[in-house]
C-alpha cells in the first residue's frame, strides 16, 4: 500500500470518501487540498461506460478552456514556405519542414504540442515512433493537422485540451492551476464535461458517466456527482 506525506493526509482528512459532491462544491475541496510548495494544476479524471479495444466505442477529442490551463504550450509546427511564415507571426515556438523531422529523429523533444500542415504529413509519418507514445503526433481529429494554423495556433494558447481515452476507459484532463478562482475552475470543468458528454459514441449501452473525480498533482481525490455532471450547469 502506497504510504502518504503529511500534508496528503492532512488534505484527505478535508474529504469525506463517501461522498460524492456537487460540482462547485467539489471545486472549492479540491483547492483546499492543494498544499505543495507550487502552484499544483487540478486534474479531472472520467471513467467512462465504454469498452476502449472497439473502435467505434472510442472517445476523443478537444475543447478550448474558456479560463485556459494554466500553462502556455510550447507549439512546433512543421510547415514550409508561406505557411512557416504564418506560424511564426501566429506565435508558434519551434517552425520547421525536414530540419524539425531531423532534429526530433535525433531525440529532441522540447515542446508540448505539434502542428502540422497536410503536405508535410509525409515526412511527419516518420516519427510516429517517437511522438505516439508522447503523445505529440499530429491528427486531424484533433485539429492538429492543418491549413489553419493561424487559427489551431490560437486555441492552442488560449486553453486548448485534448481528452483521450486510456486502456482502462479513463480520461485525465487537465483544467487549470489550484490559483484559479473557483468560478473558474468551475467553468472550464463545466465546459470540459459538456465537451465529454457530447462526445458520447452511439455504440455505448448502459451508463456513460461511471465516475468523475477532481484532484491537484499531490492531492486525493474529490468524487463528483455524476447525477449533477450529467445535468448540466443549468440544471445542477
Amino acid at each position: 500500500m502506497a504510504k502518504h506525506g503529511k500534508k496528503y493526509l492532512e488534505s484527505a482528512k478535508l474529504i469525506d470518501h463517501d461522498k460524492s459532491y456537487g460540482p462547485a462544491e467539489a471545486v472549492n475541496l479540491v483547492k483546499q487540498t492543494a498544499k505543495a510548495k507550487f502552484d499544483e494544476t487540478v486534474e479531472v479524471s472520467v471513467r467512462l461506460g465504454v469498452d476502449p479495444r472497439h473502435a467505434e466505442q472510442q472517445v476523443r477529442g478537444t475543447v478550448v478552456l474558456p479560463h485556459g490551463t494554466g500553462k502556455v504550450s510550447r507549439v512546433a509546427v512543421f510547415a514550409k514556405g508561406e505557411k512557416a511564415k504564418e506560424a511564426e507571426q501566429a506565435g508558434a515556438d519551434f517552425v520547421g519542414a525536414e530540419d524539425l523531422v531531423a532534429k526530433i529523429e535525433q531525440g529532441w523533444t522540447d515542446f508540448d504540442v505539434a502542428v502540422a500542415t497536410p503536405d508535410m504529413m509525409g515526412a511527419v509519418g516518420k516519427l510516429g515512433k517517437i511522438l505516439g507514445p508522447k503523445g505529440l503526433m499530429p491528427n486531424p481529429k484533433t485539429g492538429t493537422v492543418t491549413f489553419d494554423l493561424t487559427k489551431a495556433l490560437n486555441e492552442i494558447k488560449a486553453g486548448k485540451v485534448e481528452y483521450r481515452l486510456d486502456k482502462a476507459a479513463i480520461l485525465h484532463v487537465p483544467i487549470g492551476k489550484a490559483s484559479f478562482e473557483a468560478d473558474k475552475l468551475l467553468k472550464n470543468f463545466e465546459t470540459l464535461m459538456g465537451a465529454v458528454i457530447k462526445a458520447k459514441p452511439a455504440a455505448a449501452k448502459g451508463t456513460y458517466l461511471k465516475k468523475v473525480a477532481l484532484s491537484t498533482t499531490m492531492g486525493p481525490g474529490v468524487k463528483v456527482n455524476t447525477a449533477e455532471v450529467a445535468a448540466g450547469p443549468e440544471k445542477a
